[in-house]
């Protein structure tokens, strides 16, 4: 079982659980509203581990052209018939199958968590090949060093790792490829989230 098929596996009680997800989370609601701005008609913003779509959902209704990716085919069943109208998609990351220069905006929402060290280069690479020049990529991660493994989830089982990562990882393997850290954000878990420390990095391709 890898990432793909436990988000299959789990799509329909995390699609419950994570649909309204940003109704409570206003700083989150935020950011992305600021993403919006920059991106400022450059282009589509692509939601990359969109799940149920909830994230694609706002981005379109706050003027933001938008379509959603993600690994597992059962989310993208379930993104699709919640969202009417929008474009979802199964897809990965690390090897997107679009053309060059295609999306004016990023957002990977806590997606990159199952990203290895290893795998940052590739994705990131592929970020900045698809971006338009002065197109913006926004990440959310968990601030941190360690791996957390789950055997089960929301009883079911799975094979998940979650990846923590440091602010300095993310930002010198973004300038390795290609892509400038310019805006930072850190804050600690609201009442009704894991408790993690999360982290926000928004990022230019010049």
């Amino acid at each position: 079982m890898d990432a793909r098929d436990s988000y299959d596996e789990v799509a329909e009680a995390y699609a419950e659980r994570f649909m309204a997800e940003l109704d409570g989370k206003p700083l989150d609601r935020a950011v992305l509203t600021h993403l919006i701005e920059r991106v400022d008609g450059l282009g589509p913003i692509a939601d990359l581990g969109c799940g149920p779509g909830h994230v694609t959902r706002f981005l379109s209704d706050h003027g933001a052209p938008s379509l959603g990716l993600d690994l597992s085919p059962r989310m993208i069943e379930i993104a699709s018939a919640a969202h009417p109208g929008l474009g979802f998609h199964v897809g990965d990351m690390r090897d997107l199958h679009v053309p060059d220069r295609i999306w004016g905006g990023i957002a990977a929402c806590y997606s990159i968590i199952h990203l290895t060290p290893a795998e940052l280069p590739t994705a990131f690479a592929e970020f900045r090949r698809v971006l338009r020049p002065g197109g913006s990529a926004l990440l959310s991660f968990h601030l941190g060093d360690e791996v957390r493994h789950l055997d089960e989830w929301f009883d079911r089982p799975v094979d998940l790792d979650f990846q923590f990562y440091r602010r300095a990882e993310i930002e010198t393997a973004l300038q390795d490829a290609g892509l400038t850290p310019d805006a930072y954000i850190e804050r600690t878990p609201y009442a009704h989230e894991v408790e993690t420390t999360r982290a926000t990095i928004l990022a230019t391709r010049t």
